[in-house]
């Protein structure tokens, strides 16, 4: 028997080759069609939570900008509303956004509007429940500023284009240099004193010209931000009222009317 077995051996390893040549087929493609369901599981399971890294880091960002905006209005006594962009205007080439809150939150035309770096714009227009914000970059739009350095005041300009300034009407010896921050003077009445607005990025001296050409990038994230502060209050509502000089007409009459009160 162990010698037939042994002779025997051979042929039964042949006549069960083929049977194991389709089982290791049929292992070998089920195999891959299981690796390949795994794979597009994984991928899915990769770009959901992906999709919810991201949100988290959005929730993050938004997050830490209100906390930002916070201190801001801390630092003007409270006195902001914190508006939120609904969308761009509908001019693509002027520089506005309408944001969530009008004259019913108290916002008027003219305020300042700014994030937790600095200067984003001015509201221009209101309506009971909507406000247009005009950016720092629309064409014209104009800022009192000063330099923080050493206080010269100026005027810095919109060019219309995305995240640059000019500050022109500079004299060529004028105490410019690039990195200098630009902060407002609030003697316009508009924006309170203080608020960084740009840095000096690019000064071209010309002995043809008159003045210099000074380039600025904005501090703030200008087209960035979702959340905004609105200053409520102006600048000049807390400064005290000083009494002016009358004119000599004024003057005469109201010495008349004192006399006509003694008699």
């Amino acid at each position: 028997r162990q010698s037939l077995s042994v002779l025997v051996y051979p042929l039964q390893q042949t006549a069960q080759s083929p049977v194991r040549l389709v089982g290791r087929i049929s292992n070998y493609f089920s195999d891959q069609t299981k690796l390949q369901t795994e794979n597009a599981e994984l991928k899915q399971k990769l770009l959901e939570q992906s999709a919810t890294a991201q949100s988290a880091q959005w929730i993050q960002s938004e997050h830490a900008q209100l906390l930002a905006l916070n201190g801001a209005k801390s630092r003007y006594a409270g006195k902001g509303e914190i508006v939120e962009v609904l969308y761009s205007g509908r001019n693509p080439f002027a520089r506005k956004i309408i944001v969530n809150k009008g004259s019913n939150e108290n916002i008027r035309q003219g305020y300042a509007v700014i994030d937790g770096k600095g200067v984003v714009g001015q509201v221009t227009a209101v309506s009971p429940f909507t406000s247009e914000i005009t950016l720092l970059t629309e064409k014209g739009h104009a800022v009192p500023v000063a330099i923080q350095r050493n206080g010269i005041r100026a005027i810095v300009f919109g060019n219309g284009r995305e995240g640059t300034l000019d500050l022109p009407y500079m004299a060529d010896r004028a105490d410019v240099r690039s990195g200098d921050l630009l902060v407002t003077s609030g003697i316009d009445g508009t924006y309170p004193p203080g608020l960084a607005v740009a840095e000096v990025t690019d000064i071209q001296h010309n002995s043809a010209q008159v003045f210099t050409k000074i380039s600025c990038v904005p501090v703030a994230g200008v087209e960035n931000h979702k959340y905004l502060l609105v200053l409520i209050s102006s600048p000049q509502a807390d400064l005290p009222k000083q009494d002016l000089p009358q004119s000599d007409s004024a003057a005469k009459e109201k010495a008349t009317r004192k006399k006509r009160g003694a008699r």
